[in-house]
């Protein structure tokens, strides 16, 4: 299309409706303080991590199986700040909603400010044609406790244009994660 990365996202969030809600602008100081920062980057778009976690707990011995997946083995809390064991490992959910065009696929890597603390997040690709909000597995690395902040920047979102639609879309393929609204437990 020949614009700018930045100018590329905002156009692509506008007509495609891309991302929802859209910050058209770097945001790392709210009215209650600075925040670690969300929204529009020059070549990205920094994502924001939702009050939504659900933390790993070996409180009933459960084996991480994902193609036997035992629920037991989660803590589920709606909190502003979640607090993660040392070399443990929790789920977040993006505030945003995401709606990848046939043309586009995204990847998500984790932001500095948490990596600098042993906090990563692995999210998979954004395939063409997905769409739903994005499940973040988030991995405290550290050996002390580590906190996330609940509607603030986690995670980098970078977005790669092909020249024309893929042949074979998430949505025609009826990928199993289609449409998640809420954290989507391993499916098989």
């Amino acid at each position: 299309m020949g614009l700018k990365p930045d100018t590329w996202i905002k156009h692509m969030a506008e007509q495609y409706g891309m991302i929802r809600p859209f910050e058209p602008r770097l945001v790392s100081r709210t009215p209650g303080g600075p925040v670690i920062s969300y929204g529009l980057s020059s070549y990205g778009y920094d994502i924001r991590v939702s009050r939504h976690f659900r933390i790993f707990t070996n409180l009933y011995g459960s084996v991480v199986d994902p193609k036997a997946f035992d629920q037991r083995g989660l803590v589920e809390i709606e909190s502003d700040v979640c607090l993660i064991p040392p070399n443990s490992f929790a789920l977040g959910l993006s505030v945003e909603t995401f709606k990848i065009p046939d043309h586009v696929l995204a990847i998500c890597v984790g932001k500095s400010t948490y990596a600098r603390c042993g906090i990563i997040v692995n999210v998979t690709p954004f395939e063409p044609g997905w769409e739903g909000k994005a499940v973040l597995e988030i991995s405290n690395t550290s050996p002390l406790p580590a906190k996330v902040y609940a509607n603030e920047g986690i995670a980098q979102v970078l977005f790669f244009e092909a020249d024309g639609p893929c042949e074979v879309t998430y949505a025609r393929r009826k990928g199993k994660y289609q449409g998640q609204q809420d954290i989507t437990l391993p499916l098989v």
